[in-house]
């Protein structure tokens, strides 16, 4: 008897120790479906708004997200970092609001003639409908990638943003970040030396016309003249240099055209971000992975931690891609196949910086 008495309190300790804490609904962040409008109430966005459980107040944050149509949770190729980021953010006490873009799931407009600029001042909208909600201490944004820079110049527009996280984002010209991540992307693509060369060549020549033709009349047509003049030069050299092989490369001009005379591109094009990083004056935390090729981690964190602001942390994480996942090859195609939604030390460099706010 003596023997079964210990057993059970072996087993009653077990039952303690092992299992998992069970929280009660009063215990877990509670998020809900938000709606708001922007100033001029032509876009209606709808979102999710996750509240920290058991605080009286709190810091809050928006999460913006990159190029390309994202509902809410972030969601690119089957991973959902912003669903992930504001679970785990709730958990440690920040408030978040992550929106549906444009054009997507509950919240309206056009996503395809929408600018970073309008992204910027989506932002805001947002940030002013989270300084209203119960509890909100201050309010700061996350950006990835594009969302870097539309998070930069929110800020720069604002004293209502008192910290910005940028997440592989957006800190050189437009100009500057197109090259950079087409040419990291055909140096990644498992085709000859001879073809990357070629692919090199063409896009830096449609990249120089599109930015001095921005915004005119002549866009179209100095694309055109731009490809044939170097199909012609293009064509006469693979027929003296691979003479009876069968040439795979491929340049889509119309998709090219239908997307360079778009707004969005043109505007892209034309960004410069170093004078709004030169007026944000608050906390400042940007993470890059080494193994991105969307957004080259050397050039743009270069951007910002030289922007003049003393509160800039900068962070290179090794080993991860632009979704901040681990990687094998890196390349886009790679994604889907990829496991999790964010990196861990990706957000111990978040939830770390972010002690001091609450």
């Amino acid at each position: 008897m003596r023997n079964a008495g210990r057993f059970l309190a072996v087993i009653v300790i077990c039952m303690m120790v092992c299992l998992p804490r069970v929280y009660s609904q009063a215990d877990a962040p509670q998020s809900r479906n938000v709606y708001f409008s922007n100033k001029d109430k032509s876009i209606r966005f709808g979102g999710t708004l996750t509240i920290p459980a058991n605080r009286k107040s709190f810091p809050a944050v928006v999460l913006l997200s990159g190029t390309g149509k994202q509902d809410r949770d972030g969601t690119m190729a089957g991973h959902k970092m912003f669903k992930a980021l504001a679970d785990s953010l709730a958990a440690m006490g920040v408030a978040v609001l992550r929106i549906d873009d444009r054009g997507t799931g509950e919240t309206n407009g056009v996503y395809e003639t929408t600018t970073t600029k309008d992204f910027a001042d989506d932002a805001l909208a947002a940030i002013n409908y989270l300084r209203l909600q119960p509890g909100v201490t201050r309010t700061g944004l996350i950006g990835h990638s594009e969302g870097g820079a539309a998070a930069i110049i929110a800020a720069a527009g604002s004293k209502n943003v008192a910290f910005v996280i940028t997440l592989a984002g957006l800190a050189t010209s437009g100009i500057e970040a197109l090259k950079l991540q087409n040419s990291a992307i055909i140096d990644a693509a498992p085709i000859s030396a001879y073809d990357k060369n070629r692919h090199h060549t063409i896009t830096t020549l449609m990249f120089d016309t599109a930015y001095r033709y921005a915004y005119t009349p002549e866009l179209e047509p100095r694309l055109r003249a731009t490809y044939a003049a170097w199909k012609h030069a293009d064509d006469s050299a693979y027929a003296k240099d691979k003479a009876g092989e069968e040439d795979h490369m491929r340049f889509f001009l119309e998709s090219y055209i239908r997307q360079a005379t778009g707004p969005w591109y043109q505007y892209h094009l034309r960004h410069n971000p170093a004078p709004f990083l030169q007026q944000i004056k608050v906390p400042f935390l940007a993470l890059n992975g080494d193994k991105d090729i969307m957004v080259p981690y050397k050039e743009n964190l270069a951007a910002i931690a030289g922007s003049g602001n003393p509160q800039v942390t900068v962070k290179v994480l090794p080993g991860l891609n632009h979704l901040f996942l681990h990687c094998e090859s890196c390349t886009n195609e790679e994604l889907p196949r990829l496991k999790g939604d964010i990196a861990p030390e990706a957000w111990t460099a978040i939830k770390n910086w972010m002690q001091s706010f609450l």
